[in-house]
């Protein structure tokens, strides 16, 4: 991508007020999700939120396929880091970690920052059901050394990768696969996917929560927050729906605050 990035944003806010104007179904899904996560404000100002969301899922696009642009110059100037010091406690651990986030601000510039820190970094991804705009998603991913394992086919990787001591990157507030386990999100039931509390359980791994949050003037904060602090009881039903609780209640937490860089555009929760 060519243009200046400033150009490139103004032209992606743009196109994407034309796409929501017409989006019917995807307009509908964010205002449902957003009414559940508060039900007290007017409509107004849901769609205020709303609109704000589209344009910056726009920009998530456009940083997305400028990863190649990446330097260390940008992150120096652009990115705030907050708590990296919680990935060098745990790495000399020797076990390596399991980053938890959400689909919330932008993951996937997250993983790339990190791994161009020089930090191990390995991350899930959902397979594209074409191969080669899967080729293209993986290339940006992996072009600046974010190691990629295809979702459904990733368990032994993923403990080969904590094995190594490297991070485990996994999105944690959406069960693709079908074998997650319910929890109450914002009040309402919905189902999150277990791999995180599972690969903890089992490796006795700390799980990190961290996210990458656009600010208002298209910088970003990097915020690594502390390990979950988890002791097992031994019963693993129980430890499982603990585990996912406690990083529940953090992505509650930043979503609230953040609701406008929470990007889901299906129906989340369903009666």
């Amino acid at each position: 991508m060519s243009l200046p990035l400033k150009t490139a944003y103004s032209l992606a806010v743009f196109i994407s007020t034309l796409y929501a104007a017409f989006a019917f179904r995807d307009r509908k899904a964010v205002t449902e999700n957003l009414r559940v996560i508060f039900p007290e404000k007017p409509a107004r100002e849901i769609a205020q939120i709303r609109s704000k969301l589209f344009h910056n899922f726009a920009k998530y696009l456009i940083d997305f396929f400028r990863f190649e642009k990446l330097d260390k110059e940008y992150i120096a100037k652009n990115i705030r880091l907050i708590g990296l010091h919680y990935y060098d406690e745990c790495l000399a651990e020797g076990k390596g970690a399991i980053v938890v986030t959400a689909h919330l601000g932008n993951w996937e510039l997250g993983g790339v920052v990190i791994s161009m820190l020089g930090y191990p970094f390995l991350t899930v991804a959902l397979p594209h059901s074409s191969k080669d705009v899967n080729a293209l998603f993986n290339g940006q991913r992996e072009g600046k050394g974010v190691k990629v394992l295809p979702l459904g086919k990733a368990a032994k990787g993923c403990l080969r990768g904590l094995k190594r001591n490297e991070l485990v990157a996994l999105v944690g507030d959406r069960d693709f696969g079908g074998n997650g386990m319910t929890v109450d999100f914002f009040g309402k039931p919905t189902v999150f996917p277990m791999g995180p509390a599972v690969f903890s359980l089992k490796t006795k791994t700390k799980i990190i929560p961290g996210f990458m949050l656009r600010n208002k003037d298209d910088s970003f904060s990097l915020i690594i927050s502390k390990p979950l602090d988890f002791t097992p009881s031994g019963e693993e039903e129980k430890d499982l729906k603990d585990i996912i609780t406690s990083y529940k209640v953090i992505f509650e937490d930043y979503i609230r605050r953040y609701p406008e860089q929470w990007y889901m555009f299906r129906r989340f929760w369903k009666e």
